[in-house]
């Protein structure tokens, strides 16, 4: 994996380049899915530890270089954010997918549709997950 696209990646989110933090952003660039706290760990071999990939995905969702995913499962997974998100804030009202077949959660550029909540309530965070059979595995 070329290391000026993750420099250049951290850098617009103005944060610095670390060993740690390239291993990972490589890891989020090579895989076109949603990863869990443990796909990381598992991916990586070892060569970090638990804290450090903690840390180290705070600080990427603090920044906005990534988002929060949830499964069916009740599982946190991440995904690299689009370029509309940044330190104060995400943009994320778009569908997630869920295959049932090879389990992995992919970001859909399709907007979640409006819902209209009833009075007195506020929604401050929306997320759709759709599970059915991706394109691969159909």
């Amino acid at each position: 994996m070329n290391n000026g696209i993750s420099d250049t990646l951290l850098k617009n989110f103005n944060l610095r380049s670390t060993p740690n933090r390239q291993e990972i952003l490589h890891l989020f660039l090579r895989k076109n899915y949603a990863l869990s706290h443990g796909d990381i760990e598992k991916e990586i071999d070892n060569a970090l530890d638990r804290v450090t990939v903690y840390r180290t995905l705070k600080t990427f969702l603090d920044k906005g270089l990534i988002h929060k995913v949830l499964d069916d499962e009740g599982s946190l997974k991440y995904a690299l954010c689009n370029e509309a998100c940044t330190t104060a804030g995400h943009h994320h009202d778009h569908v997630h997918f869920k295959c049932t077949k090879c389990g992995q959660t992919n970001c859909l550029n399709v907007e979640v549709p409006l819902v209209k909540l009833p009075k007195g309530y506020r929604a401050t965070e929306t997320n759709l997950l759709i599970q059915g059979v991706c394109e691969r595995c159909a």
